[in-house]
Formats: C-alpha cells, sequence, structure tokens
C-alpha cells in the first residue's frame, strides 16, 4: 500500500494534546475507581479527534506497523479474567489514511501499513473510558523491541506534525510494571521500591529531563524492578517525544495499583 503524499492530504487543525495513559490491569475495563473515574474526567476535557493513534505496549513486532485498516477487531489479549471482559467489545472505525500519513512519517524506521492487528487492550481498555461512544477512528502503533530507547524517543518526536492534522496521540503502557511482584488484591499495599521508581519518573517528567528518561538503565535498582522488560515503558517515551518548547505537562492521575503497577497518567498541552 503506497504511503507516499499521505500525510499532506490530511486536513490541517489546531495542535492536539498528547496524552500518556497507564492502562493496568484489565479490570480497569469494568471497575469504578478513582482511575477509571480521571480517564472519564479527561476525556469529557478533550478536544473532538479527527483520529486517535495509540502507541501500545501490547503490540510488539519486529520492525514498525502501523494500523490501516478500515474496522479494526477488539483484542482480548488477557487471559483469567472474568467473563464480562470477554464480552466487551470496542467497535470504532479504523483509520486507514491517518495510518498511511503516520507509515510515511516513520518510513525510514522503516514503517509499512499492517492490516492484521486491530485494537488490544492497552488502546480499546482506556478508549472504553475516554471515548465511551467509540465513534472517533482509532488505529494503533507498534513497538520494535529490537531499537534502543533512544530511538524510539526519536520515533515520537517524528510523529509530532500529526497533532497538526487533528490526531490525539496517546502512549498507553506503565511507567512501573512488575508482574513478577504484582499482587492483585484491590487494597494491595504498593512496594516501597515501586513508590520510589514512580516518584523518581515524576520528578524527572516535571524537569522536563527526557535525556534521564531515555536513559533509565542507569537510574539504579528501583528503576531495574519497575522496568524489568521496556514494553510498558517505551510507549511513555512517544509520548514525552511529543512535547514542544514551552508546552505543560500535567499530571491527570497518580497512583499504584496491585503493589508493583503505576497508574500515573499525564497529558502535554
Amino acid at each position: 500500500m503506497s504511503t507516499r503524499n499521505a500525510f499532506d492530504r490530511l486536513a490541517d487543525s489546531v495542535r492536539l494534546p498528547a496524552l500518556f495513559v497507564g492502562h493496568g490491569s484489565p479490570m480497569n475495563i469494568i471497575q469504578d475507581n478513582s482511575y477509571t473515574r480521571s480517564l472519564v474526567a479527561l476525556g469529557e476535557s478533550l478536544p473532538r479527534p479527527a483520529a486517535i493513534l495509540v502507541v501500545s505496549a501490547h503490540w510488539l513486532t519486529a520492525g514498525v506497523y502501523a494500523g490501516c485498516m478500515e474496522q479494526p477487531r477488539t483484542i482480548h489479549d488477557f487471559q483469567g479474567f472474568p467473563r464480562a471482559l470477554y464480552e466487551r467489545r470496542y467497535a470504532c472505525p479504523g483509520a486507514p489514511a491517518f495510518g498511511q500519513a503516520t507509515a510515511e512519517l516513520l518510513r525510514d524506521a522503516p514503517a509499512r501499513c499492517d492490516l492484521t492487528w486491530g485494537l488490544d487492550h492497552a488502546a480499546w481498555a482506556v478508549l472504553a473510558h475516554l471515548y465511551p461512544q467509540a465513534d472517533t477512528p482509532v488505529y494503533e502503533l507498534s513497538l520494535d523491541l529490537n531499537m534502543p530507547a533512544r530511538r524510539h524517543y526519536e520515533l515520537g518526536r517524528l510523529l509530532r506534525p500529526l497533532r497538526r492534522k487533528g490526531v490525539l496521540i496517546v502512549g498507553s503502557g506503565n511507567l512501573v510494571h512488575n508482574l513478577r511482584r504484582v499482587d492483585f488484591r484491590d487494597d494491595a499495599p504498593s512496594f516501597d521500591w515501586a513508590v520510589e521508581a514512580d516518584e523518581l519518573f515524576k520528578a524527572a517528567l516535571l524537569r522536563g529531563d527526557h535525556d534521564r528518561l531515555i536513559d533509565y538503565q542507569e537510574l539504579g535498582r528501583p528503576a531495574a524492578l519497575a522496568i524489568p522488560t521496556p514494553d510498558h515503558y517505551l510507549p511513555m517515551l512517544y509520548a514525552l517525544a511529543l512535547q514542544e518548547p514551552g508546552e505543560a505537562l500535567t499530571f491527570t492521575h497518580e497512583g499504584i495499583q496491585n503493589g508493583s503497577v503505576s497508574m500515573r497518567c499525564f497529558r502535554i498541552g
């Protein structure tokens, strides 16, 4: 599928915000808690986008892919949860023109269009609260874990022009995500190292210290425990890379679920 000049065909718009959202357990799809209520409030404060791009912690590929399908399927990429979760669907339209434009912007990666994946729960579990009507076109961008963190950040910077084409870009992962230590009780106490890592990341975000966050492997034991694998951390770097000079970063939710999963979310712009 040719993507040449696909970006130029998109209509201009005012610059949209960019988001990072911690998505946590699939149980958040059906729970009413401070986190899900914060997503509802955030959605009510956001402008109506022409399309939503989710950089997903759950779409891991060899190479980089943008979703270009007309009707993305709802992917239930989790096991052992209540039946009600598997019965949920997020039947939004796709955004093939935006997917093609995204692949064009990232052509040096190289990025390609994909017609098979759909929306995993890093996308639809969050959007079910942000945009419950499911009437906005949505597509995903995959993560190539063969790339170093700095390359992911650089790809995020290349996505900046999409914000002025009406695209709401959402990085969906978790800053602290250690499922080896997880405690699925709703009232599970937070591990000290998880709190320390989350606060360390918070401070760097508030300082605008992008290099420190890119080089997270140099941040010591708390960060090593917080990020045993990079898949859930990397979507944050895409959101951070979208921050333009002078743009404020504000936290829309703070907290830790299940002992070892940070639900910290932020908005840029």
